[in-house]
């Protein structure tokens, strides 16, 4: 048999997307199931983006563009970063990918060498630790529990350093926590970064999404940072355009360069189409936005009520994005009808098989004493879901 590449063969597929496909397999099934498991909104993409697109086929915008974006594209990003983050970019300085995954991607292959440390937390984002495995880079990760409300601290920042490290990702709002670091608490991560020879990637897709008068922070936007970081946004979160798949970052053009060579032998340019919508999204007026945040609130409000009244669970306050993750480990050892439950993985599979609920386990994200559940859904889901749930765990001994 002739051996295939052992790099890719390390990479694990993304739990969360092997567990909406295998929702979605149980739906076709005709199972009543109740996905909580996929991280993006349940609303509708906002009218005037989808006739921007429809605008764009209808004048045969539909060839390539250039492979960095196109250019109203850019200038669009250019402007929302400097009025919104305060980070001041041309347009050598940006990069337009297919979603921001795939900008963080092009990025850490920019960046790192065999060898190389990338540092962050856990929870993080299920992507990251295998996007680092196939730039031959390493993983070192920081623990940050439900105790800590998920948020690292500058002595562990500074305990993770050492003379390998490349790159820091940092993520608020968090994926999948729902954490936001408040101005003060990115400061203090900064003096940390201060005199270090690291790059920090900042992912801040879920920006937007931000509740209890929170405000979200650009640790680019702090001066003796902005020359080490890349940040990373995108249309999938805020705009309701997952399926668009749109992603972009801003950064040093040396980096950026080496990015955009990376992704014109891979993907080259983002749809066309797709660049003309999200330049609608970024540049007219819209309530749209508002209106998503006001309504994420309020099922944010519900579920955490809800799940804090179930004996065993803890669930801290999300502060951002459209997820709880809550501490389910004090079912681990119990039992039903022979089944176990061991970690985040048992409880998930006996939920799904149980009640035809399904939920992404912690350990996808680094932390197997949690679940995460998303709550872009309606009121009624998540009443059914909660009450399924309820029964669910009545039942283990």
């Amino acid at each position: 048999m002739i051996k295939h590449s052992e790099l890719i063969s390390s990479v694990e597929e993304s739990r969360t997307m092997a567990i909406s496909s295998l929702v979605k397999k149980l739906q076709a099934e005709g199972k009543n199931v109740l996905s909580f498991s996929a991280g993006e909104p349940d609303f509708p993409t906002p009218e005037f983006i989808k006739r921007a697109a429809i605008k764009a086929i209808n004048e045969n915008f539909t060839r390539y563009t250039a492979n960095e974006g196109y250019p109203a594209l850019i200038n669009a990003i250019i402007k929302k970063f400097s009025k919104e983050n305060n980070l001041e970019f041309k347009a050598e300085n940006i990069l337009v990918s297919d979603g921001a995954k795939h900008s963080i991607y092009n990025l850490l292959m920019a960046i790192c060498n065999p060898g190389d440390e990338v540092i962050f937390q856990a929870p993080y984002w299920v992507s990251y630790p295998e996007m680092v495995k196939l730039a031959q880079a390493k993983s070192v990760i920081i623990e940050a529990g439900v105790e800590q409300h998920y948020k690292i601290t500058p002595e562990q920042l500074e305990k993770a350093i050492t003379p390998k490290s490349k790159a820091f990702i940092f993520n608020t709002p968090s994926n999948p926590t729902g954490a936001v670091y408040s101005k003060q608490e990115i400061e203090a991560l900064a003096e940390v970064l201060k005199d270090k020879k690291i790059y920090i990637i900042s992912d801040e897709i879920y920006e937007k999404i931000v509740f209890d008068d929170e405000e979200h922070f650009s640790i680019g936007s702090i001066d003796f940072l902005k020359d080490k970081t890349i940040t990373v946004n995108g249309m999938s979160k805020a705009y309701a355009m997952t399926g668009w798949r749109i992603g972009y970052a801003g950064g040093r053009a040396d980096i950026i360069k080496l990015a955009r060579n990376l992704q014109s032998h891979s993907t080259s340019n983002a749809a066309s189409i797709s660049q003309a919508a999200a330049t609608a999204a970024l540049t007219e007026p819209s309530d749209e936005i508002p209106k998503m945040v006001s309504m994420f609130k309020e099922r944010r409000n519900f579920i955490y009520e809800s799940l804090n009244k179930i004996d065993g669970i803890k669930c801290p306050l999300p502060k951002g994005a459209f997820y709880v993750f809550y501490d389910v480990s004090h079912f681990y050892g119990t039992h039903v009808n022979g089944y176990k439950i061991n970690d985040s993985s048992t409880f998930c599979n006996y939920l799904l098989t149980e009640e035809f609920v399904g939920l992404v386990p912690g350990i996808a994200f680094g932390n197997d004493k949690c679940v995460r559940m998303s709550y872009a859904c309606s009121f009624d889901d998540l009443t059914d879901g909660l009450n399924r749930i309820n029964r669910a765990l009545a039942k283990l001994k």
